[in-house]
């Protein structure tokens, strides 16, 4: 069973910067494509990032370009997610996820993990 966990979330001032953690089973990381998504309550699960298993290609939500960086670290099986500037909306539980599959930005990535929350104040 594939197994992600995050860390790195928190509380933290608009204007500010996070850098979130997403360590994988070392098995299924190499050859997986993997994302970042959000969800804030009340509303639907957002892909915030998302890397190809080769790094040759990423993509980002309109709301996050310019202010955050996926990357991937093979040495430590670890996603990160590099969040500058960061402002009250993008308050949210954050997830990473994993999959052999690329579905971008979509839900549809098949492994996550449990979620950590980061909370942007003004």
């Amino acid at each position: 069973q594939v197994q992600l966990v995050e860390s790195g979330g928190g509380s933290v001032q608009s204007g500010g910067s996070r850098r979130l953690s997403c360590v994988v089973s070392k098995y299924f990381y190499s050859n997986s494509y993997m994302a970042w998504f959000r969800q804030a309550p009340g509303k639907e699960r957002e892909g915030v990032a998302a890397i190809g298993s080769s790094d040759s290609f990423t993509t980002y939500a309109d709301s996050v370009k310019g202010r955050f960086t996926i990357s991937r670290e093979y040495a430590t099986n670890t996603l990160y997610l590099q969040m500058n500037d960061l402002k009250p909306e993008d308050t949210a539980m954050y997830y990473c996820a994993a999959d052999v599959v690329w579905w971008m930005l979509l839900p549809k990535y098949r492994n996550w993990g449990q979620g950590t929350q980061v909370t942007v104040s003004s």
